[in-house]
């Protein structure tokens, strides 16, 4: 190659050594070259982990505008960081041969903590978080964010048990603390320890430069994690790990998907010899989603497009196609629940009137206590849902509203008696204790299931939230502004989002068909 090769990378310490890694090759093999650091967003927004951050790229965008603008000829990155689809007129030019695979645990003192109940462990990464918690549910996990020397010296100063990081950019800054150990159980992010170089696919002088320093093995292992990974549809906001090497001309394979919070795990072992590979990535891809793959990964989903809808409640594929062709829809749930244990004295005793505002309350019931043990007199509910599966399940309704408000006006002045049980959750802004307690009738709550608030952080571009009840307007309050459009289930909901929203709208009935109604009718 005639001219001088400008290598473009980022300005840290673990980009630059390996921006300088191919810079020594290409200089082996008698090309000129020079260093052109490039400053990414992803290093100069420090006080958020990566996967809230809301879109995938971001330590490669600046280098790829860089070489679209041919400022430079190639890019190098750490390939687990560059999102799967290159941008048009991009191509990978070669991976070089991978270093360590491995995630390290770095502790401050020991080990001992592991056998701990409680331990705080940092990371930035929602995959290391969630197969953590998967095999540490009781730990807590923060997060921590800048170059490793930044991070190391923020353990250091921290009441943190110890912090992950990738053995690899350890290892090649010679940074390895003693107080550390490889986490073998972990399953890595998939191209993790491999470094590529990108380049116009017009640059010729580039690409053949740069293809004697492609390393075959490396190559086949990393395109089919990045496959798994593509086909799965998740970025680095994903919770997936997967790993692929060849040994005896077989290529062996694990991938792994999990809930952002590791309570939920699906994970996939696969062998196929060498060269008769190529539904490898296709089979395990359809195992995961086979077993609710699709589900977990959901929980993280970003979306892009001109105009963008989110919905608090993982939406079907048919749901989905009910939407104006013009709208681009997301979805995940904001909220999970889980049945708490209920004393059995609680559950077989005798209750008059039974007030019931959700299928998670039906649900936590059921799991409690047989139907031939429950002795429930009279049944009130919130939803026609809810009231056919109450009825399904349990016994007969007496009255059913559209929301808890109403019923609460209909059992003071209808309800027989002075009490009723009121099986919750131990999150509610609903008004029907209120009210009843204002006109002199007893309620004695009964905390049926726990709810956790799971709303992720979602990009300022989103014009419209869908929201089924006022606790999914905390939960997305906890990571979001209340700058866009409040579509709401019904008017307990819109109560509470007037409080923060400007534009609230409300369903005519409470489904989530007739929201999806909503949403299409501002967009005809």
């Amino acid at each position: 190659m005639s001219k001088i090769i400008r290598i473009g990378t980022r300005d840290s310490d673990l980009a630059l050594w390996q921006a300088k890694t191919v810079q020594s090759q290409l200089e082996h093999l008698g090309h000129q070259t020079v260093l052109v650091p490039v400053k990414s967003t992803g290093d100069l927004v420090l006080n958020q982990p990566i996967y809230e951050l809301g879109i995938t790229g971001i330590f490669t965008r600046t280098l790829d505008i860089a070489l679209i603008n041919e400022e430079i000829d190639i890019a190098v990155h750490s390939l687990k960081d560059v999102p799967t689809a290159l941008p048009e007129g991009l191509v990978q030019a070669a991976v070089l041969k991978r270093g360590n695979i491995r995630d390290t645990l770095v502790f401050k003192t020991n080990e001992e903590f592991l056998a701990q109940k409680e331990a705080i462990i940092a990371t930035g990464s929602l995959r290391r978080q969630a197969q953590w918690l998967n095999r540490y549910p009781t730990h807590t996990t923060v997060g921590i964010r800048g170059n490793i020397n930044t991070r190391l010296e923020k353990l250091e100063k921290s009441d943190w048990n110890g912090a992950i990081f990738a053995a690899a950019g350890l290892g090649r800054l010679n940074l390895t603390p003693e107080d550390s150990v490889n986490l073998e159980w972990m399953v890595p992010a998939p191209a993790q320890g491999a470094i590529m170089i990108a380049t116009l696919k017009s640059n010729t002088e580039a690409l053949e430069a740069c293809a004697v320093l492609n390393h075959e093995e490396t190559e086949i292992s990393t395109t089919i994690e990045r496959q798994f990974l593509n086909k799965l549809e998740g970025g680095c906001s994903a919770p997936i790990g997967a790993l692929a090497y060849i040994k005896e001309e077989e290529i062996h394979f694990h991938g792994i998907v999990l809930s952002p919070d590791g309570t939920k795990k699906i994970e996939i072992k696969r062998t196929a010899k060498l060269g008769e590979h190529h539904t490898l990535v296709d089979d395990c891809v359809e195992f995961i989603l086979s077993r609710g793959g699709k589900t977990l990964i959901g929980t993280t989903a970003k979306i892009e497009g001109p105009t963008t809808i989110f919905s608090s409640k993982l939406l079907s594929p048919g749901q989905k196609d009910l939407f104006n062709n013009k709208l681009n829809v997301g979805s995940s749930d904001f909220i999970k629940t889980a049945a708490n244990r209920i004393k059995p004295v609680v559950m077989k005793a005798t209750h008059k009137n039974v007030v019931i505002t959700s299928k998670n309350g039906v649900d936590a019931i059921l799991n409690n206590c047989p139907v031939d043990d429950l002795n429930f007199e009279t049944i009130y509910c919130v939803g026609r849902r809810t009231k056919r599966l109450i009825e399904q399940k349990i016994g007969p309704v007496k009255h059913t509203e559209k929301n808890a408000k109403a019923l609460a006006e209909h059992l003071v002045e209808f309800m027989d008696g002075s009490e009723v049980s009121y099986f919750c959750s131990d999150i509610r802004m609903d008004d029907l204790p209120t009210i009843l307690n204002e006109n002199n009738i007893k309620v004695q709550e009964v905390e049926a299931y726990s709810t956790k608030l799971e709303a992720p952080k979602l990009a300022d571009s989103i014009e419209g939230v869908m929201f089924y009840s006022p606790s999914t307007i905390q939960s997305f309050l906890e990571k979001n502004k209340p700058n866009c459009t409040a579509y709401c289930i019904g008017e307990s909901t819109a109560k509470e989002a007037r409080k923060h929203f400007k534009k609230v709208r409300v369903a005519k009935i409470p489904t989530v068909e007739s929201v999806i109604e909503l949403v299409n009718q501002n967009y005809i």
